[in-house]
C-alpha cells in the first residue's frame, strides 16, 4: 500500500489515441511478432512524488479472426510524467488504440519546507 504523507492529494486523468495502424497500414495492423506502441504522457503539473498511476483500455479495434493479445501499462513513473505503453505479438492485428489513464498522489506543499 502507497501511504501518502501530505493532505494535498492530486488526481490527474487523460486519454489518448496510441495508435490508428489501420488507417496506413502500420505495424501494430499488418506485422507478426512482438510489437510496441510508447507514447511519452507529462503531467500538467508535477506530484511531490511519483504518483499511482492506473491505465485501462479506453477503446480498441482489433480484427477479429486473430487472436486478441494486448499488454498495457504505465512505465518510468516519475513526479512530472511517465510512458504509456502498449504491446503486442503473434499474429495480433490491432487496428487502433486508445487508452485512458489517472495519476493520483501527493501534491506540493508551500507551507512545507524539505530540510535535509
Amino acid at each position: 500500500m502507497k501511504r501518502l504523507k501530505s493532505h494535498l492529494v492530486g488526481l490527474e486523468q487523460g486519454s489518448t489515441i496510441m495508435f490508428s495502424d489501420f488507417e496506413h497500414d502500420g505495424p501494430m495492423w499488418s506485422g507478426e511478432g512482438p510489437r510496441e506502441a510508447r507514447i511519452d504522457i507529462r503531467f500538467d503539473d508535477s506530484f511531490r512524488t511519483p504518483p499511482v498511476v492506473h491505465v485501462a483500455m479506453g477503446m480498441w479495434d482489433t480484427e477479429g479472426q486473430m487472436n486478441q493479445r494486448a499488454d498495457l501499462r504505465a512505465e518510468n513513473i516519475t513526479p512530472e510524467g511517465f510512458d504509456l505503453v502498449f504491446r503486442t505479438w503473434g499474429d495480433s492485428r490491432i487496428a487502433r488504440v486508445r487508452a485512458d489513464w489517472l495519476a493520483i498522489g501527493e501534491l506540493a506543499d508551500d507551507e512545507v519546507w524539505d530540510v535535509e
